[in-house]
């Protein structure tokens, strides 16, 4: 048996090449569009109900330090039945670890792991507040690079006050010699400021 096969070919007055060249502008057009819409979606979509990120970046630091990992590598961890700590890793891949070794771990890592300069800053500015508070004083703009600040009281400067390796300082005016103390309530107290007391 003999077996026909009609074949249609393309009429002579289209050019395949020209097509395909002639559309491509188009084309990148609606790539980039689509690109845009998407974008703008996703930053709506944040900004309508933002992504809360359980893990702090220290956290990441203590569990990549005892599971022997970059710390970015860490997505999120969690407590199964109260027995197991899973750590999810952004690739994808999951590690069970029994609760009260990984409970021990953290508690030596976290006891080692020195302090980020973040850190540093957000305890001191947490102690900050309490002793400003106590003495009921308010403070400008605090100057994160060498934590100091100016401190006020009912609208008049009452001095200076920051941290450094010495540990807290304080002084009356911009310039001059600094008074030194291990705590910032009792460094601000080393400036005259008395206890704010309820009226």
């Amino acid at each position: 048996m003999t077996q026909s096969v009609y074949i249609q070919q393309a009429p002579s007055s289209f050019k395949l090449n020209q097509t395909l060249v002639a559309d491509a502008p188009r084309r990148d057009e609606q790539v980039l569009a689509q690109a845009e819409l998407d974008n703008y979606i996703e930053t709506q979509a944040e900004a309508v109900a933002p992504t809360q990120d359980p893990l702090t970046a220290r956290d990441r630091r203590i569990i990549g330090e005892i599971i022997e990992v970059r710390p970015e590598s860490v997505r999120t961890i969690w407590i199964e039945g109260g027995i197991t700590v899973w750590v999810q890793l952004i690739d994808g891949g999951q590690l069970p670890f029994d609760r009260n070794w990984f409970a021990t771990r953290v508690a030596s890592v976290k006891a080692t792991l020195p302090e980020t300069l973040l850190e540093r800053n957000e305890r001191l500015s947490d102690e900050l507040e309490k002793a400003c508070t106590v003495f009921g004083l308010y403070h400008g703009k605090i100057d994160w690079l060498s934590f100091s600040i100016k401190l006020y009281q009912d609208g008049r400067l009452v001095g200076f006050v920051g941290c450094n390796q010495e540990g807290w300082y304080a002084r009356p005016r911009q310039y001059g010699l600094n008074r030194v103390a291990p705590s910032a309530e009792q460094v601000i107290a080393s400036l005259g400021v008395r206890i704010a007391v309820a009226a």
